[in-house]
């Protein structure tokens, strides 16, 4: 198997608060935008689905909960940024976990819950670089 990740699909207790979420309150573009599934090209080769928890839990044949241990990650050019982007996040309703802060790692950073509870950090790091196209690279 190929190291490599084309598609992340996660389930939308409400579809239509988590459309207007991603795309009223953080001004994603849907790639394709459908009565049942939203998919957001959100890096080369990568894109990001919203699909109703219910047919999720059909299409996967087993029942679906939000309780795992990962969150989703932005990296964006400035600590700056990182304050920006969290508090765009909660003006469109997310729910702020950690304030923008410090990390352990080097960095600067903070996380929010989306409107079904999928965990998400914006990081900032002197060691990771952000080509134009969304490309990440670590340089240090």
């Amino acid at each position: 198997m190929r190291q490599n990740v084309q598609i992340i699909t996660v389930a939308a207790k409400d579809l239509a608060v988590s459309r207007a979420f991603y795309s009223d309150g953080l001004g994603w573009t849907p790639t394709l935008d459908l009565e049942e599934i939203v998919f957001y090209q959100v890096g080369p080769g990568l894109l990001f689905a919203l699909f109703p928890l219910l047919d999720f839990a059909a299409d996967v044949g087993a029942a679906i909960t939000n309780e795992s241990g990962f969150s989703l990650g932005y990296v964006v050019a400035t600590p700056a940024d990182v304050d920006v982007d969290l508090e765009r996040a909660r003006a469109a309703g997310a729910k702020i976990l950690k304030d923008a802060q410090d990390s352990s790692f080097g960095g600067y950073h903070g996380y929010f819950a989306d409107p079904d509870g999928h965990r998400w950090e914006i990081a900032w790091h002197p060691g990771f670089s952000v080509a134009e196209d969304g490309t990440v690279a670590i340089t240090a």
